[in-house]
């Protein structure tokens, strides 16, 4: 059974992730900065704790926990993501800054932690989104959220390159619109056509046996536009 980390198990796609996961047998450490509803499930598959992409000081936790009950990670679950909706002449650059701390920054952070304690059949899964790839249609409004999407596919592309010795193996997945609460917030009266749990199973099969076929590919997880 792999231990598994996932970001922004909260709600949607990740809160669906870990339990499919922990269902399966797998240990799985669920990060969140609100950790409450992972929690409450009480599964004995399922650890986690309060945690925050854009914390440093949170990564000491993150570090010990490893330490002290894992000593290795198999694959890295980079879930969370931080949805600005907003004009850009009316984005601050606070604002902006914060898309990315946890977007980019954060995803940076949590993975140069995690490479050093995977073995070579490891993976690294990094979600991204359909707005973050070239040449795909765009969204007024996404120009923080849609620019630091597309700034992990690239950065997925080069640790594939900087570890293709010794491991792990990376790749991203670029999603349409899937039915979330982080989605409603940001578009009240938009229905994707595909579910949190739908996208769920998809992205945990793949996160298993995904880096037998590919690394540092670019997949797009879509049946619609976005």
């Amino acid at each position: 059974m792999a231990n598994i980390v996932i970001t922004g198990s909260s709600r949607g796609i990740g809160f669906q992730m870990a339990q499919l996961f922990a269902n399966e047998g797998h240990n799985v450490l669920a990060l969140s900065r609100n950790n409450t509803p992972i929690a409450a499930l009480n599964h004995p598959n399922i650890s986690s704790f309060s945690f925050d992409l854009a914390n440093e000081s949170d990564y000491v936790q993150l570090d010990e926990f490893i330490k002290n009950n894992w000593k290795q990670v198999d694959i890295l679950i980079n879930n969370a993501g931080k949805l600005l909706n907003k004009p850009f002449l009316e984005t601050s650059m606070q604002a902006f800054e914060e898309v990315y701390k946890v977007n980019v920054f954060g995803v940076a952070n949590i993975t140069k932690r995690i490479i050093p304690l995977m073995p070579k059949t490891g993976h690294v899964v990094t979600i991204s989104s359909m707005g973050g790839v070239q040449g795909s249609m765009k969204f007024a409004g996404l120009s923080a959220y849609s620019s630091s999407k597309g700034a992990v596919i690239t950065m997925t592309e080069l640790w594939a390159e900087e570890f293709k010795e010794s491991g792990p193996s990376f790749n991203v997945l670029a999603l349409g619109a899937v039915q979330t609460e982080m989605l409603e917030e940001a578009f009240p009266d938009y229905k994707a056509p595909t579910t949190a749990l739908e996208m769920a199973t998809y992205i945990k099969d793949f996160a298993l046996t995904g880096h037998k076929l590919y690394n540092g590919k670019l997949l797009q997880v879509s049946n619609s536009t976005p």
